[in-house]
């Protein structure tokens, strides 16, 4: 039996993440940039511990008034201190419960950035891999953060999105643009079916692109996250295929 990783963005306090976390099979924790706090992050992880849920880092622009879904202009050592603050707040409550984070997931604005650029996205894994080299990094599949993992040699985890447009080149239509959000549930079953049966996605404009994804990303703030979780999940199993975390992919610099 094949397998794929099913997997949400939670502490974002939302309200569901006990129940996503009976679905999915890793959590990706905010840690206090868009979103979250020591207590939450927490409480999300010894969920984890106690499920057996793969663990791993979420952080993002620090601006949590508008969800870290917009770029911020700053000096590069500030954003970069930002980046590390939130890795060593959820590493330190990780260690100190004796649970593993497995990877970092980076989260909205600052996602989609390092998914087009690649020298930034090289910075920013730079300092991923200064920290913790055997972290692995959850990444949108066939984006500059693919290629950036590989430049400074930390493990890769190749991502899609159930419930978000593509674009022809591979990126995440932005939140602004019509279609962006795909709110059909059976549209998005499908598209999780297709994605792990065919290695294939189908672009907003009907591009055909294929992707080695094998973790599929729930985000845990959209209306309906549960049942759409568990619909995805159920239609996968259905098929015969497991929900379980795939081994990050060894890259070599």
């Amino acid at each position: 039996m094949t397998n794929i990783d099913l997997n949400a963005d939670l502490g974002e306090g939302m309200g569901a993440d006990d129940e996503l976390l009976a679905i999915v099979s890793s959590a990706s924790i905010a840690c206090g940039g868009h979103a979250g706090d020591a207590p939450t992050i927490r409480r999300v992880l010894e969920q984890c511990k106690a499920l057996r849920v793969r663990a791993g880092a979420h952080p993002g622009y620090v601006d949590p008034a508008r969800f870290g879904r917009f770029r911020l202009v700053l000096p590069l050592d500030q954003l970069l201190g930002q980046l590390r603050s939130q890795l060593m707040l959820i590493r330190s409550i990780a260690d100190d419960i004796g649970v593993d984070l497995a990877y970092v997931k980076l989260h909205g604005a600052l996602a989609n950035q390092t998914a087009e650029e690649l020298a930034f996205a090289v910075g920013i894994f730079g300092v991923v891999h200064a920290m913790s080299p055997t972290m692995a990094v959850l990444a949108l599949d066939n984006s500059q953060q693919v290629r950036a993992a590989m430049a400074v040699g930390l493990p890769l985890i190749r991502e899609a999105y159930a419930d978000r447009a593509y674009t022809a080149q591979g990126l995440l239509v932005s939140r602004q643009a019509e279609g962006a959000v795909i709110n059909d549930t059976g549209v998005v079953v499908e598209r999780c079916l297709r994605l792990a049966q065919e290695g294939e996605i189908v672009a907003i404009d009907g591009t055909i692109m294929t992707s080695k994804a094998r973790s599929i990303c729930v985000h845990g703030d959209t209306p309906g996250a549960v049942d759409l979780a568990r619909n995805i999940r159920d239609a996968l199993e259905a098929a015969g295929i497991a929900i379980a975390p795939n081994a990050p992919e060894a890259v070599e610099t």
